[in-house]
């Protein structure tokens, strides 16, 4: 009989969360709170979704001056952190193929999806690799996986670098005891969602209905027969940074119902 015990306490840990004020971002920043977590949340702006006991700084992560004094206010407040997740992101282009993305679409889905948390990692690594300890958690998207041509082309391209980023990372720094993880939600019920359809529908003439139908048809459906709820997705990030999940690193986890649909 194992002798391996469950622990998923978080007292005393600092977490930073990237996008952490609404949708997967505020599920993953209140339920790593909840398990004793000392929560740092940084987004473009401020919202009053913020619970108390988080701590708010104001960084867009597209803007490297931005990060920098991001992490300049981590290091004076909280002297570093133990647990970084870089859930910043989101489909800012329209719908539409190769023809309809400019220059400014693809730049603009780079930086946000991949760069961003290229360059939080940068700054933040040295003292996680100085202090001998650290997780750090790349929110992708299951596009990355399971590319859209007419929805989510630049998006998906840039997920993906991200997904082989993750990876080569946690290779390089398995043996500093610092694990990198991928998790990739498939179609999930946030606002950001819901914007998205509602913007597809309208260019492409269609309504919203039409649209998620299409958007989950294009995915292979999702055999649970329903979306994800953003707490279903911060539960695995909650096990995935707990020292329960201490031999873990360089995996992507899809958040999907079974949409992936390959072994």
């Amino acid at each position: 009989m194992s002798n391996i015990k469950i622990n998923t306490g978080l007292q005393g840990k600092r977490a930073l969360v990237t996008g952490g004020t609404k949708g997967i971002g505020k599920a993953i920043a209140d339920e790593l709170a909840q398990a004793g977590a000392q929560v740092i949340v940084t987004a473009r702006s401020h919202t009053a979704d913020v619970i108390p006991g988080q701590h708010f700084i104001a960084a867009d992560l597209t803007q490297s001056e931005q990060v920098v004094n991001l992490k300049e206010k981590i290091d004076e407040l909280f002297g570093g952190i133990d647990i970084l997740i870089n859930n910043a992101g989101g489909l800012t282009h329209p719908g539409g193929g190769f023809g309809t993305l400019t220059d400014e679409h693809w730049e603009q889905e780079i930086q946000l999806n991949l760069l961003a948390a290229v360059r939080l990692d940068r700054l933040l690594l040295p003292k996680m690799i100085e202090q001998k300890s650290g997780v750090i958690i790349h929110i992708s998207s299951l596009n990355g996986r399971l590319p859209l041509w007419n929805m989510t082309m630049a998006y998906g391209a840039a997920k993906a670098g991200l997904n082989s980023y993750s990876k080569t990372l946690a290779m390089e720094l398995a043996a500093k005891n610092i694990r990198v993880l991928t998790v990739s939600p498939g179609a999930t019920k946030t606002k950001g969602m819901q914007d998205f359809l509602e913007g597809y529908a309208a260019a492409v003439g269609i309504t919203v209905e039409e649209a998620t139908k299409q958007l989950l048809s294009q995915s292979g459906g999702i055999p649970m027969g329903r979306m994800a709820e953003p707490e279903e997705v911060a539960s695995l990030v909650h096990y995935l940074v707990s020292p329960s999940a201490a031999y873990l690193t360089g995996t992507n986890y899809a958040v999907d119902g079974g949409s992936l649909q390959v072994v």
